[in-house]
């Protein structure tokens, strides 16, 4: 990282903290003492008014009521801002309305010749989902469901919920504590703990009708939440072997639960080690077709024969 980026994310990183020390700095940006104190010094330079404070325990913390000076972006960094805005222009994020605002305030800060540059990106460069007749177009299937931006909010606040699903015949309420949200196959799927059923459960953001937060006396700590997930675990039952290939494959789609383990430095070898619950019948076909999406590039440790059996029906139903 050159100097002069250094200090700038220094300087945001340490206006963002009451309290920091010379060590901490050390550590977090992995530079010497004699440079941090040099860096400090041209940050007070610029104007930060920062306090330092003597003794065993000592350090610095920036006064109340201080204004940042302004941030200065690289040409790298205002080119990396604008493409990942447009990439992901059309993939159902939250606050989506918000984003035209952000990009307006973002221009402000930089130069006319950067601001030269993001116009000649945005006339070149186009993204899966894109309209190439109207880049700015977004369809309805570009925004995310409206009550994600709601769950969010409320996440924020405290990840014990109650959400209420829309199921296939009835509506069910589930007092959960939130793992993750994820992003797949243009879904948004909440990844929660069901805490009357002491288990991990998925449940689709579509069907989402209404969230709040649990009340707090019938709740279960987060450490034992950890440690009933780490007993359900389930045993690894599938282990493949990943070539190049397969990895190119692995990096287009793979299931959210589903993570690779490179073999080597160029990771041009990867180990895939997962549970597939045969004895559900929607997952073995789900997990079956994704083998078969994977290809050829792979060498079979370990798998149950229920799976084996499925691949064989499906190359039958091709070699018809």
């Amino acid at each position: 990282m050159k100097k002069v980026e250094r200090i700038n994310v220094i300087m945001r990183y340490i206006n963002n903290r009451a309290h920091f020390t010379i060590s901490e700095i050390m550590r977090e940006f992995n530079i010497s003492r004699s440079t941090v104190i040099r860096d400090i010094r041209e940050i007070e330079a610029m104007g930060m008014p920062l306090v330092s404070e003597v003794g065993r325990d000592g350090g610095y913390f920036v006064m109340h009521n201080s204004v940042l000076p302004d941030i200065r972006f690289t040409n790298n960094e205002v080119k990396a801002l604008f493409i990942a805005f447009m990439a992901t222009r059309n993939q159902q994020l939250p606050y989506l309305k918000s984003r035209q605002s952000l990009a307006e305030k973002l221009l402000g800060l930089i130069s006319e010749n950067q601001q030269d540059d993001l116009v000649l990106l945005n006339q070149i460069l186009l993204f899966e989902g894109t309209n190439p007749h109207n880049p700015e177009l977004l369809d309805l299937s570009d925004l995310p469901h409206p009550m994600l931006e709601t769950l969010i909010q409320t996440l924020l606040v405290d990840s014990y919920l109650i959400i209420t699903i829309k199921e296939e015949k009835a509506i069910k309420s589930y007092p959960i504590y939130l793992l993750h949200l994820y992003h797949e196959k243009s879904a948004w799927l909440i990844e929660g703990f069901d805490l009357n059923e002491e288990k991990k459960k998925f449940f689709p953001v579509d069907h989402l009708i209404d969230v709040e937060p649990y009340p707090t006396k019938k709740r279960l700590n987060k450490k034992k939440i950890l440690e009933k997930l780490s007993k359900q675990e389930e045993v690894i039952n599938l282990v493949l072997e990943l070539g190049p290939k397969a990895i190119a494959q692995f990096k287009k789609y793979h299931p959210i639960k589903v993570s690779i383990s490179y073999t080597n430095p160029y990771q041009t070898t990867a180990i895939l080690k997962i549970f597939i619950n045969v004895n559900n019948p929607e997952e073995l076909t789900e997990m079956t077709n994704w083998l078969l999406f994977l290809g050829g590039d792979i060498k079979v440790r370990e798998v149950p024969e229920e799976v084996l059996e499925g691949l064989q029906k499906r190359l039958c139903l091709y070699c018809q």
